[in-house]
């Protein structure tokens, strides 16, 4: 048995799909787990709409989600000669033909089908004339079987078999000398060594077409398999309207590569109840035969609660280090120290990196501005608490949590109140806002100097 080559082939005329990401990731692990060989094809021939960013962004998001590459990317708009070079051979051989209709003509037959309630179907007119046709450059056309089935053993579909009589003779080369995708598409995973073709099923159709280039040819065909979309929780194709398409777009929101992979791999694959699975286990347990049919829907809440749950794996300072490019500024010394000695506390309440950059801005400055809740914890007994709590500050030779706590413990029993009075207050002096982990150990992080003067700075504003 051949050694298994597959490939992802993105086209860098857009941003990386959130759909295509997991179509690279199935052929990635599909390769790792038979030790086969994972190949990049970025497929540019669309030069109007592909550009140099799409194609830098494409790398930087496989490499991002460590989806690596075997071999050196193939840039198809290099092979564009290999490919005219296969349309004229097998013009050669008989395999294909010199199309002279002209697009008024063609347009015109499309018309009269439609009026007829039929699907158009290039009828073959030009399937034996010998002699050129003069002042018309022609297109080359595949000579396609018509009678017989095709059949596709396909590994998500099964098997999948159509009529010959369905197919046409679809254009190889344009009447200006380009080769169609179906063309260059064929040529170049059979020049790749591609053993195996794993795609959206979106290309089903595609794949007869390019089944009779193969034929035509006298290459081996690949095996295929075809990967059901995925779908918004409305039903519909998932798309920018959801919220978030792109690979980018999670990554800006927040997402660890790490939970966009588990999540792309639960979405569609299955392995027991496994919900939480480590890049070694998908490589040691994936396979096609767990790949269901039907289109998966995705589910924001479930790809929050996996992001949740890989924040909280992740090592403080690598979360740190993931972190940094969410806040607005360059962190000092003191403040990145701050948010790793209360890191542990900030992951627990956050989703996303995005939530706990906001969380984390508890450590990097004082509130700007107070939320409005606030003022309920402002009142003149507030501030007089809040006072002598900053008089426990300062007076306490050491910033410990616990002694904190037990200290404003009883100046609440003291002042007949309870303790979430004082420590609303307190929090809405540390942070501007009503939500945050402990504020003792936010006051043992900050140290004596930082919270005093924020407690002193919201004694001022709501005194006046």
């Amino acid at each position: 048995m051949a050694p298994i080559r597959v490939r992802f082939a993105p086209s860098p005329t857009g941003v990386l799909h959130i759909g295509s990401v997991r179509t690279a990731l199935f052929n990635w692990l599909f390769a790792r787990h038979n030790n086969g060989k994972f190949l990049l094809r970025i497929e540019d021939t669309d030069k109007l709409r592909s550009t140099d960013e799409n194609t830098k962004s494409i790398f930087e998001i496989l490499k991002w989600l460590e989806i690596d590459w075997d071999e050196e990317p193939v840039i198809q708009s290099g092979n564009i000669e290999r490919h005219k070079a296969v349309a004229h051979e097998l013009v050669e051989k008989g395999r294909a033909y010199y199309c002279y209709c002209t697009p008024e003509e063609l347009a015109q037959k499309k018309e009269e089908a439609l009026k007829a309630g039929k699907s158009y179907k290039y009828n073959g007119k030009c399937r034996n004339i010998t002699h050129p046709v003069a002042g018309i450059n022609p297109v080359i056309r595949l000579k396609a079987d018509t009678e017989g089935t095709t059949t596709v053993d396909d590994m998500v579909q099964g098997i999948v078999t159509i009529e010959n009589s369905q197919m046409d003779d679809l254009v190889l080369l344009r009447s200006d000398g380009t080769p169609t995708y179906m063309l260059s598409v064929v040529v170049d995973d059979h020049d790749m060594g591609v053993t195996h073709v794993i795609r959206g099923d979106d290309h089903l159709t595609n794949t007869f077409r390019q089944i009779q280039i193969y034929r035509a040819c006298g290459w081996d065909i690949p095996r295929f398999g075809h990967i059901p979309l995925i779908y918004g929780p409305d039903g519909a194709k998932l798309s920018k309207r959801h919220g978030a398409a792109s690979a980018e777009d999670y990554r800006s929101l927040g997402y660890l590569p790490e939970a966009i992979s588990n999540y792309l791999l639960r979405l569609g694959w299955s392995h027991g109840d496994y919900e939480i699975i480590t890049r070694k286990q998908a490589i040691e347990w994936f396979d096609f035969d767990n790949v269901g049919k039907s289109p998966s829907r995705f589910d924001m809440a479930k790809l929050q609660n996996l992001n949740a749950h890989y924040m909280k794996e992740r090592g403080n300072q690598s979360l740190l280090e993931y972190t940094k490019p969410f806040f607005k500024q360059k962190l000092d010394k003191v403040q990145e120290e701050r948010i790793l000695a209360g890191l542990d506390s900030l992951k627990e309440r956050a989703k996303t990196v995005v939530e706990l950059a906001e969380a984390a801005k508890v450590y990097i400055c004082a509130p700007e501005t107070y939320a409005e809740e606030c003022s309920k914890y402002a009142t003149p007994n507030h501030l007089k608490w809040l006072k002598e709590v900053a008089k426990i500050i300062a007076d306490s030779d050491e910033l410990v949590e616990a002694d904190l706590c037990n200290k404003v413990k009883e100046l609440a029993k003291t002042n007949g109140t309870k303790l979430v009075e004082i420590a609303q207050a307190i929090r809405g002096a540390l942070c501007g806002k009503l939500v945050s982990p402990s504020v003792f150990e936010i006051i043992a992080i900050l140290g004596k100097e930082e919270a005093l003067r924020r407690i002193n700075a919201y004694i001022e504003y709501f005194a006046k």
